[in-house]
């Protein structure tokens, strides 16, 4: 099985299919298998990618801490690994900011980012405080009820065991990720990038609503927006069908400029 190294740390990841490039960056709860339903639907047309950030799944989790800042340097060297151009990045949730800030450090190999259930760690004083007060009200529901609808709990009894398994193969945990959001890139620094960005949400999303990805989306020019009706925070799981049509039109549009010849 394939590793990278991360500035000494070693890094899982897996490669599968062939085609344009997505790398999928899981959210707190996840790891490079949380992404079964996705690698399984487009791994015909595109080369699929997942990936574990340090502390999660398979990499290395031997260190006494964890620090987010770290985590775009994981898949940096995943994307260096692999020697891979023109990716489209997709991250769930926190794990957007990692995707956005790992394309913005090395657009030479990531040409999109889709930031999914996520602002992607965007400094901007008015999505802050949109963003705060939707975490606000996510806070007052159990966590599960956060990340998938209540009649899919209720129906997919097994699907929402297993969702919520996934999290026990990891030694980090949401805490060591939440620093990862600091200090975050303006709507100028990703403008100038040249990288294309598209905000990937749920009409259902109970962390982060449609009326504050809306905003992000109008406050940053040229950027894409897709709503799923009915999706909740965690799609990726309860709505896979939709979730990897959205991903894969996203991939055929966000391309990298062909160059003269």
């Amino acid at each position: 099985m394939p590793y990278a190294d991360s500035a000494g740390t070693s890094i899982y990841y897996e490669r599968h299919g062939s085609g344009p490039a997505i790398l999928f960056v899981h959210g707190s709860g996840g790891h490079h298998a949380a992404w079964w339903q996705q690698v399984a639907a487009l791994r015909d047309e595109f080369t699929v990618v997942t990936v574990d950030l340090r502390g999660f799944g398979k990499s290395d989790s031997s260190m006494p801490e964890f620090d987010g800042q770290d985590f775009p340097g994981d898949v940096i060297a995943v994307l260096d690994a692999e020697q891979l151009t023109d990716v489209m990045a997709v991250g769930q949730s926190i794990g957007s900011v990692a995707a956005l800030r790992a394309a913005l450090q090395r657009p030479d190999r990531v040409s999109a980012a889709v930031l999914g259930h996520s602002l992607g760690g965007i400094s901007h004083p008015e999505l802050t405080e949109l963003a705060a007060a939707d975490r606000a009200e996510a806070v007052k529901l159990p966590v599960i009820d956060r990340l998938l609808t209540r009649g899919f709990q209720r129906e997919r009894t097994d699907l929402t065991f297993l969702f919520q398994q996934m999290g026990t193969f990891n030694v980090a945990k949401m805490a060591d990720l939440r620093n990862l959001d600091t200090d975050g890139p303006s709507l100028r620094d990703i403008e100038a990038s040249g990288v294309k960005v598209a905000f990937l949400a749920g009409e259902k999303d109970a962390v982060l609503s449609v009326r504050t990805v809306t905003r992000a989306h109008e406050l940053l020019p040229g950027s894409h927006l897709e709503i799923v009706p009915g999706a909740p925070h965690s799609m990726y799981w309860e709505a896979p069908r939709e979730y990897n049509a959205a991903v894969a039109r996203l991939r055929r549009t966000l391309t990298a400029p062909k160059e003269a010849a």
